[in-house]
């Protein structure tokens, strides 16, 4: 891990707060009223944070409560497997139970974060969450790819159940201004962002698909092409709206970083960003839970995998990739 993400982490851990409730105290409040989430994979900073809110933070009046996890994600992410250990310690700590089998883990609960660090294991994992029939949200990246993407989709509209997928970044306060109208029209948008590469994933969804979602939010579904410019330091992904419009993603692997951004607009330019905490996701997942609504639709999620697909094909051909293939 770089040491800019190590500083990330940190501040990350700061923004959460709370205080430590011991197993005896967790057997008192985790009643029949309470609404019973599990977590899958403890291999993320994600799922200890999200646990935080809801169980000790700003969202715990909600009625909500993790009680248990299953801890395995990720069979061979190095970065995966280190972080394990210590969230799995933190969990505990907060009165989380851990199940031997996301089976178990599954009959003691009511809805579920798929938070397994490894995009190459959700579409196992995934299904057997909408096979139980739980309502489901799916950290990014959502599946390795975009084929594992269509077919969890599938699965769950066969099934009926509520499911999505997002990055933090895309609740972020100012992005969430921007897409209400504060400029008015979008015109084009630039975000820059952490830009780590797993080789198991594409190059895009590893890291860099936070700054994606930003731009997805602000721009909205339309993009038809892409061309990208690479080298191991850096690297720019432009995109082409249908409608003439142009964003941009610029992704750093040395130097100065955040996730961050500006939009332009027909009535004023807005910075987007940086990362404030995972709180207003949390709270959207809730929501989402309480609705049964996914706040994201399914196409727009699929857009961002088909962008993310010609990004990475623009790599080898130095060239506009469709998005749409015919």
């Amino acid at each position: 891990m770089t040491n800019d993400r190590r500083k990330f982490f940190s501040q990350v851990m700061l923004l959460g707060g709370g205080l430590v409730f011991a197993n005896q105290v967790f057997a008192k409040t985790v009643d029949k009223d309470i609404k019973k989430i599990g977590v899958i994979g403890l291999d993320t900073i994600h799922s200890q944070m999200f646990t935080k809110d809801i169980n000790e933070g700003s969202l715990s009046g909600r009625g909500y409560r993790v009680v248990a996890a299953y801890p395995h994600g990720s069979k061979d992410i190095p970065s995966a497997l280190k972080m394990k250990p210590d969230i799995m310690k933190a969990m505990t700590e907060m009165g989380v139970k851990m199940a031997d089998s996301i089976e178990h883990l599954l009959d003691q609960v009511d809805y579920v974060l798929l938070e397994s660090n490894d995009g190459r294991v959700h579409l196992e994992q995934a299904k057997k969450i909408i096979a139980a029939r739980k309502p489901c949200f799916i950290d990014k990246p959502m599946a390795q790819n975009l084929k594992d993407v269509e077919a969890i989709f599938a699965f769950a509209k066969q099934k009926q159940v509520p499911i999505f997928s997002s990055s933090s970044l895309r609740y972020d306060a100012n992005v969430l201004k921007v897409k209400s109208g504060s400029i008015g029209s979008v015109l084009g948008a630039e975000i820059y962002t952490y830009a780590e590469l797993e080789p198991n994933h594409l190059d895009l969804a590893w890291y860099m698909i936070h700054g994606i979602e930003m731009l997805f939010t602000v721009m909205g579904t339309g993009c038809e092409k892409v061309i990208r410019f690479f080298n191991p330091d850096q690297e720019l992904v432009v995109g082409h709206w249908t409608d003439g419009r142009i964003g941009t993603v610029r992704g750093i692997r040395k130097g100065a970083n955040t996730i961050a951004g500006t939009a332009f607009g027909e009535n004023g330019i807005a910075s987007l960003g940086p990362f404030a905490g995972y709180g207003p996701l949390v709270k959207e997942i809730l929501d989402f839970f309480d609705s049964g609504n996914p706040p994201i639709q399914q196409e727009e999620t699929l857009e961002i995998f088909r962008f993310m697909e010609a990004a990475q094909r623009s790599r080898e051909s130095n060239q506009f990739e469709q998005l749409y293939q015919k």
